[in-house]
């Protein structure tokens, strides 16, 4: 086979789709944690099947036309640190082959690891052992064999191989999952694409339940004033928050073809907290500069300003400080002249009602069990209609799905990176009205940066981690994303998180009990905290949480 169409192209994602469908509950299985909500299957397969549609729904035979769909739907529906990956692999496929009527292997193979630039790039810390490694050496394997074979069909099964292979030896590049004896659930859903886009070109069927070839693998899968108050407005150096978008036009791209990367570079010596996304019609830049006008000069060589906001920071941190204003009388008036909202999300009718109470304007249902999508977020920050928005997340699976909805807005917007309930509490008590949103975002994010959480859940598989044996429906402490102790017993459990995050300085401490505690019990657990630690205020809230019986905070 020499050459691939986008209606080959569409059936390759139909069955890719299908295939990881199947096999979602594996690779949840997979997860090192072994708690109730391990979901990297179930997000990978909503965004995956995301994806399906909307290629199914835009297929022709332009490869190009049809691989936008894939694109546009996994970016929409991309759930999860693993979906939003996935999500990213493709965009920068699909962008590689764009113009393509069709494709032949080189070329399969180069917009392979146009791929996995693009994912690379999307991603502030990569790990190296996860789905990343996986897309990584399968698509270096992918260019290396183009240079000699240009038959798609072998060029896949080897791209598989590696992939395969790599899948294997992320055990060794993540200590974690070799001490629980699994490979990562990410790259083996990948794997799962790959195989699905292998037989539909070859016109075989897969199995509909994947079957592991190393018995251990399969045994262990199945049991296993805010900061601004600590600077002085003199020692701001770029002092005006300036953000603008260029909307491209043909007669100055004619002259000056637009570059990101050379167009970041020369924006880069006008300032700091430099950020720009582009696409095809606009760049959107935002960036902290002495020099707001220079900076949008620049950016109209390659078309028209549109959306420009400059604000002064060191008038703005002079309010913030209390110097020359009053707090209660600019808030005021802050509120009707630039809405403001706080989009987070919350799983529990009682933590919703409590994030709403403390200043959230739009709660989305999810959290462990069930992490929004990218259009979900989207649609909430749509509906509240605010020209600023801060995004809490409160998981950090989450994280990459709000900044893709923030991206994707077209307001002003950015997210506050909680990881937790409590974390986004706290954060939201910080929030100030009259400041922008990249300060209220420091502001916010030092707020949660003091709060210590800690859950308590059970066990869904026999295993061990960190020197901690793991009896299957065992009540779990997990204090700062650490198991520290496997019980039968719910207070035990609940008791040593509180331990292992209460200290001298400690001095507020926040139940929130879930479905399966009686508000009687909770009470009296809050006595026992009381009583071993009479220094410290503690606070009770019925969160209705699924899952978690208890979710801890410590201050």
């Amino acid at each position: 086979m020499k050459s691939l169409d986008g209606i080959q192209f569409a059936e390759m994602v139909e069955m890719g789709a299908h295939h990881l469908s199947q096999n979602a509950d594996y690779v949840d299985a997979l997860n090192v944690f072994p708690v109730p909500d391990g979901d990297t299957g179930t997000n990978m397969n909503l965004s995956m099947t995301s994806g399906a549609k909307e290629t199914a729904a835009n297929k022709q035979e332009h490869i190009g036309k049809t691989t936008q769909g894939l694109s546009k739907g996994l970016l929409m529906g991309a759930r999860g640190n693993s979906g939003v990956i996935l999500s990213q692999l493709f965009r920068g496929f699909s962008k590689y082959i764009e113009n393509d009527a069709s494709i032949d292997a080189k070329t399969y193979a180069e917009a392979l690891q146009h791929g996995v630039d693009t994912a690379y790039k999307a991603v502030m810390k990569p790990v190296e052992g996860t789905i990343l490694t996986v897309a990584k050496d399968s698509a270096k394997k992918a260019v290396e064999i183009a240079e000699t074979e240009n038959d798609i069909i072998v060029l896949l099964e080897k791209t598989l191989e590696e992939a395969k292979a790599s899948l294997k030896r992320t055990p060794d590049l993540l200590p974690v999952l070799k001490e629980v004896g699994v490979v990562d659930s990410g790259g083996q859903g990948l794997v799962f694409v790959y195989e699905g886009f292998l037989a539909s070109l070859k016109g075989e069927q897969l199995p509909e339940k994947f079957v592991s070839n190393s018995m251990d693998e399969l045994v262990n899968a199945e049991h296993h004033k805010g900061v601004q108050g600590f600077m002085d407005t003199s020692e701001i150096v770029f002092g005006y928050c300036t953000e603008f978008m260029v909307k491209f036009t043909e007669d100055k791209l004619a002259n000056n073809p637009f570059d990101e990367g050379k167009f970041r570079e020369g924006l880069s010596a006008f300032g700091d907290s430099l950020l720009v996304i582009s696409d095809d019609e606009i760049a959107k830049v935002h960036i902290h500069s002495e020099q707001p006008g220079e900076c949008m000069n620049y950016g109209q060589q390659f078309g028209d300003l549109i959306k420009i906001k400059v604000e002064n920071m060191r008038e703005q941190h002079l309010e913030i400080v209390g110097e020359g204003h009053s707090k209660s009388a600019s808030v005021a008036s802050k509120k009707t002249s630039v809405p403001y909202a706080v989009v987070t999300v919350a799983m529990g009718e009682g933590i919703a009602e409590l994030l709403r109470s403390v200043g959230a304007s739009a709660v989305i249902e999810g959290g462990q069990t069930m992490n929004p999508s990218t259009e979900d977020i989207v649609k909430a920050i749509e509906a509240v209609g605010a020209e600023k928005v801060l995004i809490l997340p409160n998981n950090k699976n989450i994280i990459m799905a709000a900044e893709q909805a923030a991206e994707l807005v077209g307001i002003d917007a950015a997210v506050v990176p909680t990881k937790s309930v409590p974390q986004g509490m706290a954060a939201i008590l910080a929030f100030n009205p009259e400041a922008s949103v990249d300060e209220n975002k420091e502001i916010m994010t030092d707020a949660f940066a003091h709060v210590k959480t800690g859950q308590v859940t059970f066990a869904v598989r026999d295993t061990s981690i960190d020197g901690v044996e793991i009896a299957k429906d065992d009540y779990m402490a997990i204090a700062e994303g650490k198991i520290v102790l496997s019980t039968p017993t719910l207070e035990d459990a609940a008791t040593k998180v509180i331990h292992s995050l209460v200290n001298d300085e400690s001095e507020i401490v926040t139940i929130l009990f879930g479905e399966e505690v009686t508000e009687e019990a909770a009470n009296e657990f809050a006595e026992l905290v009381e009583d071993a630690y009479p220094d410290v205020e503690v606070e009770v809230y019925n969160g209705k949480q699924p899952l978690y019986p208890y979710i801890i905070s410590v201050e």
